[in-house]
């Protein structure tokens, strides 16, 4: 799992068809001192956040492939849970 905070949306005209429903965030990983850490990852989102949220993201393929209900997906890394504030 991987704090971050959303800071921004992402549109795709084309895109895998396992993504198809999804909405794309782009999400700053934080690290334990609430800085950023790395540059920003491109997620699915089926939570709803919004710019400024804090939110849990997960790299699990397995969750990722089960999610999404592909074993050939892209994506990398989906929303998993909203932060406490």
């Amino acid at each position: 799992m991987q704090l971050a905070t959303i800071i921004g949306r992402a549109t795709a005209t084309v895109k895998h068809a396992s993504m198809e429903g999804w909405k794309l965030a782009v999400a700053q990983p934080l690290d334990a001192a609430g800085q950023a850490d790395g540059g920003p990852l491109l997620v699915i989102d089926s939570l709803g956040s919004g710019r400024g949220d804090q939110v849990l993201l997960s790299s699990d393929g397995q969750f990722v492939r089960e999610a999404v209900g592909s074993n050939n997906t892209p994506v990398r890394w989906a929303v998993i849970g909203l932060a406490d504030k």
